[in-house]
């Protein structure tokens, strides 16, 4: 299959963050396959960061041609580790984290304003949830009760050492990158959003929104992912 056409790249590839899985980009999936998009989401694990780029490549691997790769929250971290992939010709970060190359995703976070309301229950183990008490306000306060409390008790666990570890090399020092960054999130600072972004060169779309972004907001972040698609190719000559 082709899968480049007069406007450009048909390939998308979705990668979700932490303490949720791939059903939340139902929205964005129904919008771009409904405007003739191939998409796939990968379901990571987060259990290290090694072991979601290994999940995000296998699914880069299986694309026959050009694809915008999109990463939310700490899925931001892994689509820059992954998005080296040759299939990968351009990224988009939504609410999402963007490190260089040798810099952890921890280090992100020093020097801007703490987000009391987005707070990890963190077990013997090391693995971390988000406080039930406090998904919705820190997570998802745009969505409805029942959608907040669908993700709160669904949510998967992440390994927070992985915050911790590196970035090998940052695929937006090379390839074209968008952002949506919403402006009630309660996860991360926006002027840490803003200074990923604005660092990595992305295109950056603002929309009123909270973390969960991705879900509530799912029409806006298709279109940044078709603008992306409409014109990686044109910016990475």
């Amino acid at each position: 299959m082709d899968t480049t056409t007069d406007h450009g790249i048909k390939n998308v590839v979705l990668v979700h963050g932490a303490f949720a899985d791939g059903s939340g980009w139902r929205g964005v999936y129904d919008d771009l396959t409904g405007r003739g998009y191939r998409v796939t989401i990968v379901q990571i694990p987060l259990t290290s960061l090694a072991d979601d780029v290994a999940a995000t490549r296998r699914v880069l691997d299986r694309q026959d041609g050009p694809t915008i790769l999109v990463g939310h929250s700490w899925g931001g971290t892994v689509v820059t580790e992954a998005g080296s992939h040759p299939n990968v010709a351009g990224l988009v970060y939504v609410a999402a984290l963007a490190p260089d190359s040798g810099q952890t995703t921890a280090q992100q976070y020093e020097g801007f304003a703490a987000t009391p309301d987005f707070v990890i229950d963190v077990g013997d183990d090391g693995y971390g949830f988000l406080n039930p008490g406090k998904f919705k306000v820190g997570f998802a306060a745009d969505a409805s009760d029942a959608e907040a409390e669908f993700m709160r008790d669904s949510q998967v666990p992440i390994n927070m050492s992985v915050f911790g570890s590196p970035v090998t090399t940052a695929a937006w020092r090379s390839k074209p990158s968008w952002a949506v960054i919403g402006t009630e999130d309660k996860a991360f600072d926006r002027a840490m959003l803003e200074h990923m972004a604005q660092r990595a060169g992305a295109q950056i779309t603002t929309v009123a929104g909270s973390h969960a972004v991705y879900l509530t907001q799912a029409t806006v972040v298709a279109d940044v992912i078709v603008d992306a698609a409409e014109h990686a190719l044109v910016s990475a000559n």
